[in-house]
């Protein structure tokens, strides 16, 4: 029993051979050159997160050797302060009682101490005369290049017809709970107090 007997002829057998090469492109398409393509974009896309870590770890490298040679230039200059142990705060005034015995008259008003995790911030106003600007910013320089940790704020200068200088400012001492011992004047943590 035959159910196709028959014999194709030329122009079907092209047309079977041309359905047979459209197929197979199509699974060429489908199964090969689609994954091939994907992969590849998948690969540049790896390629282009991975230069971009690349790039982002080089600055940051770049960065931390600029910051190591600040730290030798700011040792080699003497002008390294660090930040002392909570309750420093009569070194901190016996060193501004140094700074400002030179002056004509001087007053500090120190504020209430803040904590934030370890770091203490005693703030406190300055206000000094001196016979000139000089000596007014010599004790400035003193302050912001002492051993202990300060940053100056408000900074208010009238100097007089005769040259006196007279110097308002705000600034603050740094300190840390680290190898600090508390007592009855440490405040309580802010970032403790805020997480409750």
């Amino acid at each position: 029993m035959k159910i196709m007997s028959r014999n194709f002829t030329r122009t079907e057998k092209i047309l079977l051979l041309v359905l047979a090469i459209v197929l197979l492109g199509l699974v060429y398409y489908i199964f090969v050159y689609r994954n091939v393509s994907d992969s590849i974009a998948s690969s540049n896309a790896e390629k282009n997160s991975l230069q971009t870590e690349y790039d982002g770890a080089l600055a940051r490298l770049s960065q931390l050797k600029g910051m190591k040679e600040e730290v030798v230039d700011v040792k080699k200059s003497g002008s390294l302060s660090r930040m002392e142990s909570y309750n420093n705060s009569k070194n901190e005034t016996a060193f501004l009682s140094d700074i400002l015995s030179d002056t004509r008259d001087y007053n500090i008003s120190f504020s209430d101490v803040t904590r934030n995790g370890d770091q203490i911030r005693r703030s406190f106003s300055l206000h000094y005369r001196t016979g000139n600007y000089r000596e007014a910013e010599a004790i400035m320089l003193r302050l912001c290049q002492s051993r202990y940790r300060c940053l100056i704020g408000d900074v208010n200068c009238n100097i007089a017809a005769d040259g006196e200088t007279s110097m308002d400012m705000t600034a603050t001492f740094f300190e840390t709970m680290v190898g600090g011992v508390p007592d009855a004047g440490l405040p309580e943590d802010q970032e403790a107090t805020k997480t409750q």
